[in-house]
C-alpha cells in the first residue's frame, strides 16, 4: 500500500485520487466525502494508527473509538515533559541559573511556596456575632448595656456637651436640669389669660399691642389707639333717673371691650345727674387746659333728631369745654344684624339668615319703625333694605312722627300678600317714649319687638364712630 503524507497535495477536481492501475471506476462527479472515492483518506487514518487497515470508518450516530492507554502519549515522550509554570509564579532573578532541558520541571499537583503569613484555609471558623469591636478614644455603649427608659430626663439647651474620653452616664442617673427649675407636667393646670392680678403664673399680661391687624377682614370695631388719646363720652338722651334699664352703663361696657385703654364716660342730656356737660371737663380741678385732642362726643341716636343734635352742638361750643360731636351709629349693616335679632327673640322671625330666594309661608311682613324725623326714616329705608336680604320677606320703613307713613306701609304689605305685619322698632330706647310703641301695636294689631337698646352691635357702632372722629382730628390737625 502506498505510503500517505500530510503534505501531499490533494488531486485536482475531477480526477481519481487512486493510482494508475488499481482499476477503480471514474465517476462523473465523484462525492468528495464518499469512501469510494477517497481512499487515500482510509490510508491516512491506517498509517497514523487511528484505525486498523481494512477497517470501517464509524458511520454516523455510531461511537468514535478512542485512543487506547497502552500506546505511549505524546507529551511523555517529549524531553522536559511536565507541569509549565503558573501564573503568579516568581520570575527568575537575574544573574541565577536559567532551568536547563535535561532539568526536571514542577510536576502538576507540586505544592507552591506560601506567604510569611498564613492566609485562612477553607473550614476556619468565621468571626461571631456579639464579640467587641475594638473602640476609638472612649469607650461606647456596648450591646446588652440598659437603655434610656421612659420618662428619664433629657440635657437641656446651655448644657456643657460631653467631652471626648469623659465617662457616659450610667442608667438610672439623673440628667442635669436647666437652672434647678422642674418643668410643668402634662395634665397640670395651664396658665389662663385674663386670671389673678399677682404675680404668680395663674395670670398672663394682657395684650397692649398697638399695632393694628392687617387684612380685609379685620373687624372695623376693634381699635388701637394711644394711651393719651382723647375720651369717649356718650351722650344718652334723657335723664339718668329715666334710665332705669341702664343702657348707657352697658352700652359702655360693650364700647370698652372694642377699644381698650381709652377714658370711656356716660353723660345725660337731661338732668343734673351725670350731666353730659360735666363728664366734658376735664379731670384735674384747676381745669387747666391740655395740648391734646378735645373728647369726642358719640351721641346714642340710630339717625338724625333736631332737637338732640341742637342740644349737643350747644354743649360742644361752650368755651370751658373742648369736644368734638361725632356722627350718628346708623345707617349701618350692624343696625340690621340688630333688628334680625331682636325679631328672633320675639319669635317673629328665623334665628339663621337665609341663604337664598325662599316663599314666606305665613304671610309675614315686617315695617322697621324710625324716629319722628324725615332723616331718621332715610336711614330706616337703609336699614329696611339689609334686613329684607337677612330674611327674603317684605321689609317696608315708616315714621313714628308721620302716620301716614304707617298706614302706606300697611296697605303696601297687604296688596304684596303679607297679611300678618310685624313691627320692628328701629330705636335704642332712650330718644322716645315706649308707651307709644304699645300703643300702635295694639292700633294695628301687629305684634312688636323690643327695641335694640345695648345689644352687642350698639356697643360697636359706638367705638366705629369714635374711630371715625379719632381720623378726622388727626387729618385736621
Amino acid at each position: 500500500m502506498p505510503q500517505w503524507s500530510p503534505f501531499q497535495p490533494l488531486p485536482p477536481r475531477g480526477e481519481s485520487a487512486a493510482p494508475e492501475g488499481e482499476g477503480l471506476t471514474q465517476q462523473a462527479g465523484p462525492r468528495p466525502h464518499s469512501r469510494d472515492t477517497l481512499p487515500w483518506l482510509r490510508d491516512a487514518l491506517a498509517a497514523l494508527g487511528d484505525a486498523d487497515e481494512g477497517e470501517a470508518l464509524p458511520r454516523r450516530h455510531e461511537a468514535v473509538p478512542q485512543r487506547r492507554t497502552d500506546e505511549p502519549q505524546a507529551d511523555d515522550t517529549l524531553p522536559g515533559s511536565g507541569m509549565l509554570p503558573q501564573r503568579g509564579d516568581p520570575l527568575p532573578q537575574p544573574g541565577a541559573a536559567l532551568p536547563q532541558r535535561s532539568d526536571g520541571l514542577p510536576q502538576r499537583g507540586a505544592s507552591l511556596p506560601q506567604p510569611d503569613e498564613a492566609l485562612p484555609q477553607r473550614g476556619d471558623g468565621l468571626p461571631q456575632r456579639g464579640n467587641p469591636l475594638p473602640q476609638r478614644g472612649y469607650p461606647h455603649a456596648q450591646r446588652g448595656d440598659a437603655l434610656p427608659q421612659r420618662g428619664d430626663a433629657l440635657p437641656q439647651r446651655g448644657d456643657a456637651l460631653p467631652q471626648r474620653g469623659d465617662a457616659l452616664p450610667q442608667p438610672g442617673v439623673a440628667l442635669p436640669q436647666r437652672g434647678g427649675d422642674t418643668l410643668p407636667q402634662r395634665g397640670g393646670a395651664l396658665p389662663q389669660r385674663g386670671g389673678g392680678q399677682g404675680d404668680g403664673p395663674e395670670a398672663l399680661p394682657r395684650r397692649t399691642t398697638r399695632t393694628r391687624p392687617s387684612g380685609r377682614h379685620r373687624s372695623p370695631h376693634r381699635l388701637s389707639v394711644a394711651s393719651d388719646a382723647p375720651a369717649l363720652v356718650i351722650a344718652v338722651p334723657g335723664s339718668a333717673e329715666a334710665d332705669i334699664a341702664e343702657i348707657g352703663l352697658r352700652v359702655a361696657s360693650v364700647a370698652s371691650q372694642s377699644c381698650p385703654g381709652v377714658d370711656i364716660r356716660v353723660g345725660y342730656l337731661e338732668g343734673e345727674d351725670l350731666a353730659l356737660a360735666d363728664c366734658l371737663r376735664p379731670a384735674d380741678a384747676d381745669g387747666a387746659d391740655h395740648d391734646q385732642f378735645p373728647s369726642v362726643i358719640v351721641p346714642l341716636l340710630l339717625g338724625p333728631s333736631p332737637a338732640i343734635d341742637a342740644s349737643l352742638r350747644r354743649i360742644a361750643a361752650l368755651p370751658a369745654l373742648q369736644a368734638v360731636v361725632a356722627g350718628h351709629l346708623g345707617p349701618h349693616p350692624l343696625v340690621a344684624e340688630a333688628l334680625h335679632a331682636r325679631l328672633a327673640e320675639a319669635g317673629l322671625a328665623r334665628h339663621a339668615r337665609s341663604t337664598g330666594l325662599s316663599i314666606s309661608a305665613d304671610s309675614r311682613g315686617i315695617i322697621v319703625l324710625a324716629d319722628k324725623d324725615e332723616q331718621a326714616a332715610s336711614a330706616a329705608a337703609v336699614a329696611a333694605v339689609l334686613l329684607a336680604s337677612r330674611l327674603s320677606v317684605p321689609v317696608v320703613p315708616a315714621s313714628l312722627g308721620d302716620p301716614a307713613s304707617i298706614a302706606d306701609a300697611v296697605t303696601r304689605l297687604t296688596e304684596g300678600g303679607s297679611r300678618r305685619p310685624a313691627l320692628a322698632p328701629c330705636l335704642i330706647g332712650p330718644e322716645t317714649s315706649l308707651p307709644v310703641l304699645d300703643d300702635l301695636s295694639a292700633a294695628l294689631g301687629a305684634p312688636a319687638s323690643a327695641t335694640l337698646g345695648a345689644h352687642p352691635a350698639v356697643g360697636q357702632l359706638v367705638a366705629i364712630r369714635y374711630g371715625a372722629a379719632l381720623a378726622s382730628l388727626s387729618l385736621a390737625g
